[in-house]
């Protein structure tokens, strides 16, 4: 089988996959808890005040997020230019000062350059660090003054972007705003129009950017689970227009300075362009011959549920991102963002945004990036890889289960499928009526061709499922 949706979106609310997912973290060794000299030099690096910070805290700073987070690594404002620029809109990106609180060195940064990320599950997540920080200290909560960085960034009437400034500063959120039930007037007057501004200039660069929905796994009438799709809500589109704002141009200040580090991209391969025609065919979408991928996007509706399904083996099909140090000899490119494009807005969830922000703030303000920003950034990629390898292989891992799961005690009954690619191991095929890829035995049967297959099990334990072709 093959994994089609974003860990971090996937949730389990009649835990029926406790079990398996059990299994899961001790494979892939998901660390469980935090050393105690890690919580316990959490604890210190929470007591410790901020001194090389401007007072922003009158700034109308908020955060906006799923209900259920605590750990905030951004907070907005957004204002008018005031200048001669007067459709320019100000966006201030305030990130969480994350490099105030650990030390090159100190246990806190040893541990989190063991794990890289934060590795999501449907049960719980493995932290990048302990609570007292990523989900308190550190964490842009409305209950207090937090350190922060903030990007003030320039946006144009087309959606061009520029990094106007950065400074180290303590914020005050004003309120703690949920995807779920925010309201318009709750939000800055400029929210849309700066998402709008956005997203415009990605139409205009011929982004390919994928954004599918939530799946969830639900327990229907006849007492069989099913994958179901949580649409993305308006304000959360919005949301992350802001934050691929600050990325963007985080991305060319540290370009034009001839630094950084910078997430990259490949287009998909032709072979998989055509699986995902097999796909869209399997879903019954119609994909002209002569559209490209890009454009064919553009008409998804992640409300219906096989539109929805198609973007997440969009999501599957490209090549994987990596990240890359600054060189003279190639501009880095990120295929589906059209762009130039870095990692700075999470970084208590991902090791390389903290010395982002770090490098983009020096070289805001003019200064020579510390030595340990320049190495971090030759060891970085290496080191995320391997937390991105292993939170893929989580990833892959926990849907595989889901799929069990969801087709689990459905032994003998025939679906609809269709080849999308042909391998040693057999057709690759695409359920029509289900989120679900596997390989069966189909001699003679190309891309495209239509199947009706048995199945003869769901594997929890091994997390596979087998079919039989039967015509």
């Amino acid at each position: 089988m093959a994994s089609l949706v974003a860990m971090k979106a996937l949730h389990d609310p009649d835990s029926a996959l406790a079990e398996g997912l059990g299994a899961i973290r001790t494979q892939y060794k998901v660390p469980s808890a935090f050393p105690p000299e890690v919580e316990e030099a959490a604890k210190e690096a929470a007591q410790r005040q901020p001194s090389d910070h401007v007072d922003r805290t009158a700034m109308p700073f908020i955060t906006l997020d799923p209900a259920s987070s605590t750990d905030l690594d951004q907070a907005f404002a957004i204002e008018a230019s005031g200048t001669a620029s007067g459709s320019d809109l100000l966006l201030h990106y305030a990130i969480a000062d994350v490099a105030w609180f650990v030390r090159d060195g100190d246990p806190l940064d040893v541990e989190a350059w063991k794990r890289g990320t934060t590795c999501y599950l449907p049960d719980g997540k493995a932290a990048q660090y302990p609570k007292v920080l990523s989900e308190n200290a550190a964490s842009l909560l409305p209950d207090g003054s937090r350190p922060a960085v903030i990007f003030t960034v320039r946006i144009a009437a087309d959606g061009a972007v520029k990094l106007d400034g950065a400074t180290r500063a303590l914020i005050r959120s004003r309120a703690k705003l949920a995807y779920e039930n925010v309201r318009d007037d709750q939000l800055p007057a400029h929210f849309a129009d700066v998402a709008n501004r956005i997203a415009a200039a990605e139409d205009r660069r011929g982004a390919a950017r994928v954004d599918p929905p939530e799946q969830q796994v639900e327990r229907d009438g006849d007492g069989h689970y099913r994958l179901t799709f949580r649409p993305t809500l308006l304000a959360e589109k919005r949301n992350a227009a802001l934050s691929l704002a600050c990325n963007l141009a985080v991305a060319d200040a540290l370009y034009a300075a001839g630094t950084g580090l910078f997430r990259v991209m490949a287009p998909p391969e032709p072979r998989a362009i055509e699986r995902l025609r097999g796909t869209a065919k399997a879903f019954a979408l119609d994909w002209p011959e002569t559209m490209a991928l890009a454009d064919f996007e553009k008409r998804l509706d992640p409300a219906r549920p096989r539109d929805a399904a198609f973007m997440l083996a969009v999501r599957r099909a490209g090549n994987g991102a990596s990240y890359v140090p600054y060189t003279a000899e190639t501009r880095p490119w990120h295929a589906a963002m059209a762009a130039t494009y870095a990692h700075a807005t999470a970084p208590l969830r991902r090791l390389a945004d903290r010395y982002v922000v770090q490098a983009a703030l020096a070289v805001a303000n003019g200064q020579l990036l510390p030595q340990t920003v320049l190495d971090a950034f030759q060891s970085l990629p290496t080191v995320m890889a391997k937390a991105d390898a292993r939170d893929g292989q989580v990833e892959r891992a926990v849907i595989d289960l889901s799929e069990c799961v969801m087709i689990s005690g459905r032994e003998g009954e025939s679906f609809s499928a269709v080849v999308t690619d042909i391998g040693e191991n057999g057709a690759r095929i695409q359920l029509c009526d289900l989120p679900i890829v596997a390989r069966v035995t189909a001699h003679g049967a190309l891309p495209g061709t239509p199947l009706t297959v048995r199945l003869l099990g769901a594997d929890l334990e091994r997390r596979q499922i087998s079919f039989e072709r039967i015509s």
